[in-house]
């Protein structure tokens, strides 16, 4: 595996566009929770985030939902690190003993095409879940239909490759607590 280049990895980040600024999205994460917790406050949720996108994400959602709630994860990805999506591969599935009768709530930073939402639900109701629902952070905006719509979105971003908030690009800059597109992309 093949270190990424410090300089080229900035040299992303200098030439991106600012789409949503911090405060714009913390902001659409507390209407997100809002919205959570009214919908799910009273029924002691399994929240799955999918790793590791849904990272930064559900770290900054979590706090913000004051009702109690069980969490557990899934790892599954059609992307690695290429700018486009290919096979699904599941490095952890959910766990049958928590999901099982639970209304669950799947978390992820994008909803881009909504081929790995739509595989990661059917395997939950498949499970015996009693619901599941589905929060993204960002819902990208495209010219066709997706398979899945998610019934929780923090910010709809434009038909761009976008990273930052849990999103990244070549595998660098999960960590931003914006939202960039690629220049040129």
């Amino acid at each position: 595996m093949t270190m990424p280049d410090r300089a080229k990895t900035q040299e992303i980040l200098d030439t991106a566009e600012v789409l949503f600024t911090a405060a714009e999205c913390d902001a659409a994460l507390e209407r997100m929770a809002a919205e959570i917790t009214a919908d799910l406050g009273d029924a002691y949720p399994l929240l799955l985030p999918v790793m590791g996108g849904a990272v930064v994400f559900t770290g900054k959602l979590l706090p913000l939902l004051r009702f109690p709630l069980d969490f557990d994860y899934v790892h599954v990805s059609r992307y690695g690190d290429k700018l486009e999506g290919g096979n699904f591969s599941w490095t952890r599935a959910p766990q049958l003993q928590k999901v099982e009768g639970r209304d669950v709530l799947i978390l992820d930073d994008i909803l881009d095409e909504g081929q790995t939402m739509r595989v990661i639900t059917e395997q939950v109701m498949a499970m015996g879940a009693k619901s599941c629902k589905c929060a993204v952070f960002a819902n990208k905006l495209l010219n066709k239909e997706k398979p899945i719509t998610a019934d929780y979105v923090g910010l709809d971003v434009p038909n761009r490759y976008v990273f930052g908030y849990g999103m990244d690009v070549s595998g660098a800059w999960r960590n931003l607590g914006e939202i960039y597109a690629l220049k040129d992309h």
